[in-house]
């Protein structure tokens, strides 16, 4: 598996495939958030200065993807507060490569990253509904920092705040 930078032109296959990895969870909530989350999914903030979009790559296939925002960026677009640390966003990983250490091999690139540029920590936002990730970030030894909750399509989903040090 290679882990790499994305280049400009693979982000419309990348946004797609986000978008499809993601919507497994459209049943899971009110369309009105499912609606939320794939307007955000979908966004610019990809592409704001400073931010490294990733992708898993094997046999030339982009596998998954993810982005690492830097710290004091506007990584939700004005619904968080600008964090003293990084944030992973939008780590979407194909249905068919699920299982294979593609979202594993992200996040410790991502954390890596982190490191390597001198900051102490890194975060991450993800709901209840996002189970295998809850699960995976928990692994990771993430923690919960209730204080950057947010709710955003005001249905009682929280999206909930997680950080840990790198």
């Amino acid at each position: 598996m290679i882990i790499r930078d994305a280049s400009r032109e693979e982000l419309p296959f990348i946004r797609k495939q986000r978008v499809l990895a993601y919507s497994e969870h459209a049943t899971s909530v009110s369309s009105e958030h499912w609606q939320a989350l794939k307007q955000a999914i979908s966004s610019e903030a990809d592409v704001q200065d400073g931010v490294e979009l990733i992708v898993a790559e094997v046999d030339g296939e982009i596998l998954g993807s993810v982005a690492l925002f830097p710290p004091q960026s506007d990584a939700y677009e004005g619904i968080v507060d600008k964090l003293d640390y990084s944030e992973i966003r939008l780590l979407a990983v194909s249905s068919e490569a699920r299982g294979k250490g593609v979202a594993s091999a992200l996040i410790k690139e991502c954390m890596k990253r982190t490191k390597e540029k001198g900051i102490t920590s890194i975060g991450l936002h993800t709901a209840d509904f996002m189970k295998s990730a809850m699960k995976l970030y928990e692994g990771f030894g993430f923690e919960r920092i209730p204080q950057y909750d947010f709710e955003p399509a005001n249905d009682g989903v929280i999206v909930k705040a997680f950080r840990r040090s790198v």
